[in-house]
């Protein structure tokens, strides 16, 4: 399951819509800033967790907390039509995470973003996306809709939604899919029309991942892994590019991770 570069990188000679995900570091003017992150060690083979917090930051240019980055295009695996939920898991093994996410309004002064619809999607344990199973070379029942779905945000522009730690896939690091959407239409479980506004990846802490990766259910898949640092789509920029604030539930990288960003959209 290859995931074609020049599919997933917006063309730099085109003129790209710019967003901006906060973290807990601001942009100087003109300039790009490292959001902080929270991760976690597990010492003594896995049999505890302590939360470390890494960081890098720079100067405030003002009081809001913004930071610009560019987008990245959706991949081949997206669907249109997502549900509109708040847990995506449905029957998929898997270490929990629970998402939060905090959109924030550029036209607006960075202001929160309230009914905007953030969707996710990823691959199973296994590597396998719905709605395209086989691509990792495994066999499983495929309902098109595991591990998909949205959340509209409220008025402080959150919105939580749960689902697992995703498997890998030869070419790619361990990654998630986003989608913001302005002016969608709410159906009994789903949405129509609106304004895809931004499109972005979400990315974890490697040496959590590591773990993750190496203990069951996704021990099971034997394809190769892409590390982070090897990604063709991460650049290195921590929250600025999509690299999620991670706390761990428990003492076990099985007990699961709450995982927390803020994104910044332009609406205008």
């Amino acid at each position: 399951m290859t995931e074609n570069n020049n599919k997933h990188r917006l063309d730099t000679s085109m003129k790209r819509r710019r967003v901006l995900i906060g973290g807990s570091a601001v942009a100087a003017a003109g300039g790009l800033a490292v959001a902080g992150f929270a991760s976690a060690d597990t010492p003594g083979g896995g049999t505890g967790v302590s939360a470390e917090v890494k960081a890098s930051t720079s100067a405030s240019a003002s009081s809001g907390v913004c930071t610009l980055n560019a987008e990245v295009t959706e991949g081949p695996y997206s669907l249109d039509g997502a549900l509109v939920r708040e847990d995506i898991r449905e029957d998929k093994e898997g270490f929990e995470v629970q998402y939060t996410f905090t959109v924030v309004d550029q036209a607006n002064d960075c202001a929160p973003l309230a009914d905007a619809l953030v969707e996710i999607w990823h691959c199973d344990a296994l590597g396998e996306y719905s709605g395209f199973v086989g691509g990792n070379g495994h066999t499983e029942e495929d309902n098109g809709t595991f591990l998909r779905g949205g959340q509209l945000t409220d008025a402080n522009g959150q919105c939580s939604i749960t689902s697992i730690w995703p498997g890998h896939y030869v070419s790619r690091a361990v990654h998630v899919h986003m989608r913001v959407h302005t002016e969608v239409t709410l159906t009994d479980d789903s949405y129509t029309g609106g304004e895809v506004i931004h499109t972005g990846q979400l990315f974890f802490d490697a040496d959590i991942n590591e773990e993750v990766q190496a203990t069951s259910p996704y021990s099971t898949n034997t394809t190769k892994e892409t590390a982070l640092a090897d990604d063709s789509i991460y650049d290195d920029g921590g929250a600025s590019s999509g690299l999620l604030t991670l706390t761990a539930l428990g003492t076990s990288v099985s007990d699961g991770y709450k995982a927390t960003l803020t994104v910044g959209v332009n609406s205008a």
